[in-house]
């Protein structure tokens, strides 16, 4: 406000405008509308939407908890306005004033916005209990009444919401697993604030987005050969594992590093070089890899796909990350075996990159209550062992050692299918190999993974496509910077 000249009230006015545009494209104007509003700006904003919505023709009932406590400035205007053309406001001091809900009215949530930081209790609580017991569409205005933004609200009384229509930005709250059945499908409307004051880089938090990710992306000069182009290795596999390794083979590949070998136990041998035959193979073990060869001639290596979790293997790692220093990305089974001896975390290189799903990341660093404390310590980790944590989701967290963290905006539920992890270690090695930092890696890398199983998923479901499909769509992906 203070940054774009404009009033709250105005502001508030700008929202609703835009909240009722919304209504009137997903054709629900003119309807049937139960509005419930606090006293505070959120409802505010649900007062503003009253009153449009009654011009447009709805017809709608607008339900306040009684309360000693006077409403804010902006709410007590928009009450005023809203008084000159309805009289049907109801306030409840008990829910036994209440009637029920008619079946055909769309209920709009407006008791709690943004600034919550205690549980819902008294008639509002019970005001939400009322609502979640209807089985009509749910609307919450900015975020559903009850949650709490930036630390966890389970055990709350929230609105079950089946849509959340918020403003300008997203907010943390929307980006966790816990809170994935209260917010229901989460839709961001644009309110004409400054966007170059959002982005600030005092932000902690951000999403990453096509304009960002375009300013990252290389695009390829003609006159090249596939040395400009990086030597990427791949150390994965055993027996009964190698799908694994030749995935994330594959997707190095795919993901344009100029030539890729893969380490990979003697095993696997025939199974790489007929599966991936573009790329080269050393063996070393019979059915685990033993011993790592010189690795000085490779510019980026990812390692753990299928590797199996052997003692042995503690001592690979640990020469791995005592000869090799540029940044390495690890997943899987390397992180298990690490997570089994904790003291080969600060012999990790700088800058590289850990790719652990919940489980792992909790099996490395300890449980964390919820999602917020999760976060909050990728965080604190990537600062203290000055790494990149891709914390695999589906709003993929990437924490780094600068303090900030990244959410993904791309991917879906089809994703979550076995080899898909070894898929993204294998783009995020290539990407290594070809010059990106280790932040631009990451950054690209689980973007375009996501992009490419949206498509996946656009083309063939969200059921039936696998992991290699992600990799047969690396190139649409690509060409979205095209």
């Amino acid at each position: 406000m203070q940054h774009s000249g404009i009033s709250a009230i105005d502001l508030m006015e700008r929202a609703a405008q835009t909240c009722c545009q919304w209504l009137r494209d997903q054709h629900l104007v003119p309807g049937s509308f139960s509005i419930f509003c606090g006293k505070g700006n959120n409802g505010g904003d649900g007062l503003a939407i009253a009153r449009m919505l009654i011009e447009s023709g709805s017809k709608v009932t607008i339900y306040i908890p009684e309360s000693k406590k006077k409403g804010t400035h902006e709410f007590e205007i928009n009450f005023q306005r809203l008084q000159s053309i309805s009289g049907n406001i109801i306030f409840v001091g008990s829910l036994t004033k209440l009637s029920p809900i008619a079946k055909e009215d769309i209920i709009i949530d407006a008791l709690f916005g943004t600034g919550l930081h205690s549980p819902v209790d008294g008639i509002s609580g019970s005001l939400i209990d009322h609502i979640n017991s209807c089985r009509n569409n749910i609307i919450s205005i900015d975020v559903p009444s009850g949650l709490y933004i930036d630390e966890t609200s389970m055990g709350n009384k929230i609105v079950r919401a089946t849509e959340t229509i918020s403003f300008q930005a997203g907010k943390l709250a929307f980006y966790v697993a816990e809170n994935s059945e209260i917010t229901g499908n989460i839709t961001i409307l644009d309110i004409g604030l400054l966007k170059d004051y959002a982005s600030d880089n005092s932000e902690v938090f951000s999403e990453m987005d096509f304009p960002l990710l375009s300013n990252i992306y290389k695009p390829r000069k003609q006159f090249t050969h596939k040395g400009n182009y990086g030597f990427a290795c791949i150390i994965a596999g055993g027996k009964g594992m190698m799908g694994a390794a030749v995935l994330a083979t594959r997707a190095c590949l795919k993901g344009g590093s100029g030539k890729v070998t893969c380490i990979c136990p003697e095993t696997g041998t025939v199974i790489l070089q007929v599966s991936a035959p573009e790329a080269m193979v050393r063996s070393s073990g019979k059915n685990a890899i033993k011993v790592l060869p010189d690795l000085t001639a490779y510019n980026a290596i990812g390692i753990g796909p299928g590797l199996g979790i052997k003692d042995s293997h503690k001592k690979l790692l640990k020469q791995l990350f005592v000869t090799f220093t540029s940044p390495i990305v690890i997943d899987a089974d390397a992180l298990n075996v690490i997570a089994q001896d904790k003291s080969i975390l600060s012999s990790i290189p700088a800058n590289s990159i850990l790719t652990p799903h919940p489980k792992e990341f909790d099996n490395l660093f300890g449980e964390s209550a919820n999602d917020f404390d999760r976060i909050a310590k990728a965080r604190d980790i990537a600062r203290e062992c000055s790494i990149y944590i891709i914390l695999k989701g589906h709003k993929t967290l990437i924490a780094c050692p600068n303090g900030k963290a990244y959410f993904n905006s791309t991917g879906n539920a089809g994703m979550a299918t076995g080899g898909s992890g070894d898929v993204l270690t294998g783009l995020l090695t290539s990407l290594l190999a070809q010059g990106y930092s280790s932040s631009e890696a990451s950054m690209l890398g689980v973007y375009l993974h996501g992009v490419a199983g949206d498509i996946c998923a656009e083309e063939m479901s969200q059921e039936a496509m696998i992991a290699g499909n992600i990799i047969d769509h690396f190139g649409d992906a690509f060409m979205i910077f095209n």
